[in-house]
């Protein structure tokens, strides 16, 4: 192994020469207190910088026992590593020459607490891959800049943001501490019958719908249960987390617009994931098979069994495997509840402001001016109890334009100015004064959807000279091989990390099925889920990234499902 200093030494060499010339500095390093790993060298100044891996022994991090003492401690002291590590690069980063030289970085970490490529614990220390951006001026190399970057910047952010010091103690404690408690809380919604919790004093708002730090506290309202859904929750740090518990069934939350009710589902559909304190929602705890089901015109749906919901189109179309390039919002909401519950969900997530309209409901008029002859669709509203009573599927729908649901309700909650009341009983005295004046709409037994076999060679993440080309866009899409895998619509994606991660499982996926022809897209989801969530997304690939994070299986079923070359075997059945 070479030392850092003939590493130095070979960047002052270069000094003056071609940028291609970089590359001969990749390989392993000793710098003394911590190794080195030059892992990729970028080809070009303005192309992605390039990639080290910092290895560090806690005997020199010096981080307590305390902290290393649990899985979940052990993921939240990754994840407060990778935050100082991310506040304090942009201030040992300076520009340096052309392109994007002299820029030391780290993968951005959203408002969740996941599991991270980025910062692992490898005992016993820990693994740091963080971005370089070799200096040039214009393609010429600025070799004694570099050497200076390896020699004084990066060594000078690894002892600022992964070492400990006693005035960490605090701080670090409470984000250990949070993040253990909240994991310990969810761990126990099952054994309480609830599917979601709400601390009181959670802050709830975000600052806008494209940042998710919590709203100015003078501005905000903290939420308080009210008294008949108060749960209390134990926690191994402290005292019982008192708040508002949401329980299995059928629940809707109420109210005018603007008074809070999809600020509370949006709270909910992140809640399976852990939060660092000052977040607002640290406390918010939703089981972790919550999907949240939306309509998404034009999406790909590929032999998804809806006829739950939609059968007997007028051109014959199967709905037990439907298929359509263009989705309508019906039928694209009718498959996204398919497509969870074939993932395993027994959660769904509904607001009325994100839905089909006549995927939700019909009303006395249509249907006396549309019979049920003429209507393929059974909505919603015919089937959300059946959901519960016959498959153990509970939903939490946001709906302020139609009482029908009242019906159908265990428990109704309703906002007002931010203020949550409790409006079970009040639903029900006004279902019985105006009972509903329409007919049922349920021709047929509520049953679960088909599984679906795919067709391993429909899976094909080649392009051109490269057997596999993937790349993320945002949380916007997946360019899978030829195609392009959109992903607007599945709100619970929270971070890039989590997209370049589920590219590298789909790029699994064609061996997988080859080699299990009989195995469906729900067990294969689940197998690679449960990988990941044993032993991290580095279990995806035999490269060393620094930018892939933990994900569920939903995602990634949710991902498959929408990849236009996806074919699933007509002759497969259960």
């Amino acid at each position: 192994m070479r030392t850092l200093d003939e590493l130095l030494d070979t960047l002052e060499g270069l000094e003056g020469r071609s940028y291609k010339a970089y590359k001969d500095i990749r390989g392993r390093y000793d710098a003394g207190w911590f190794g080195l790993d030059v892992l990729y060298v970028q080809g070009d100044p303005f192309a992605a910088p390039s990639r080290v891996e910092i290895r560090l022994s806690n005997e020199e991090a010096g981080f307590p026992d305390w902290a290393l003492s649990s899985p979940a401690r052990l993921r939240a002291l990754c994840d407060w590593i990778h935050r100082r590590l991310e506040r304090a690069a942009p201030s040992g980063s300076r520009r340096l020459g052309t392109g994007k030289g002299g820029q030391l970085g780290i993968s951005r970490a959203s408002q969740k607490v996941l599991a991270r490529t980025s910062v692992q614990w490898k005992d016993p220390g820990f693994a740091i891959r963080l971005s370089v951006g070799l200096p040039a001026r214009g393609r010429r190399i600025m070799g004694r800049a570099a050497a200076n970057l390896f020699a004084e910047q990066l060594p000078d952010l690894i002892e600022g943001g992964a070492c400990f010091t006693e005035g960490d103690a605090e701080d670090l404690r409470r984000h250990v501490e949070t993040v253990e408690d909240a994991a310990a809380m969810r761990d126990r919604l099952r054994d309480h019958g609830l599917i979601a919790f709400v601390a009181d004093g959670a802050i709830l708002p975000r600052r806008s719908g494209v940042d998710d730090r919590p709203m100015e506290s003078a501005k905000a309202v903290p939420f308080a249960a009210p008294a008949s859904l108060r749960a209390e929750l134990e926690r191994p740090n402290g005292p019982p987390v008192v708040g508002m518990g949401i329980r299995e069934g059928v629940n809707l939350i109420v109210g005018g617009g603007f008074h809070g009710k999809s600020t509370l589902l949006e709270a909910l559909q992140t809640g399976m994931h852990d939060h660092p304190p000052g977040d607002g929602r640290e406390f918010v705890l939703t089981r972790d098979d919550a999907v949240k089901i939306r309509a998404e015109d034009g999406r790909a749906v590929t032999g998804t069994d809806i006829s739950a919901f939609i059968r007997d189109l007028p051109d014959g179309t199967d709905t037990t495997a439907f298929t359509s390039k263009d989705a309508s919002g019906s039928t694209s909401q009718a498959a996204a509840i398919a497509e969870a519950l074939e993932a395993g969900s027994r959660l769904l997530l509904i607001d009325e402001d994100t839905s089909a309209t006549n995927f939700m409901i019909r009303d006395a008029r249509m249907q006396a001016l549309i019979h049920r002859d003429g209507e393929p669709i059974t909505p919603l509203i015919e089937r959300i109890r059946a959901l519960y009573a016959e498959a153990g599927v509970s939903v939490v729908l946001v709906m302020g334009g139609s009482g029908d649901f009242f019906d159908c309700a265990d428990t109704v909650v309703g906002l007002r100015d931010y203020h949550v009341e409790d409006l079970t009983g009040e639903a029900r005295r006004i279902a019985a004064e105006q009972p509903r004046t329409v007919a049922p709409e349920a021709p047929h037994p509520f049953y679960l959807p088909r599984k679906r076999g795919p067709d391993p060679r429909s899976i094909d993440p080649s392009k051109g000279r490269h057997d596999v080309k993937t790349r993320s866009r945002a949380l916007r899409s997946i360019a899978f091989g030829m195609e392009e895998i959109e992903l607007d619509a599945v709100e619970q994606l929270v971070e890039t990390g989590q997209l370049n991660a589920i590219a590298a499982a789909l790029v699994e996926a064609r061996g997988y099925f080859e080699k299990h022809p009989q195995a469906d897209l729900g067990m294969w989801v689940r197998e690679v889920a449960d990988r990941v969530a044993a032993e991290g997304p580095e279990s995806l690939t035999s490269r060393a990234e620094g930018d892939f994070a933990e994900f569920r299986a939903m995602e990634l079923a949710a991902a498959l499902s929408r990849l236009r070359s996806l074919r699933v075997r007509p002759s497969f059945s259960e």
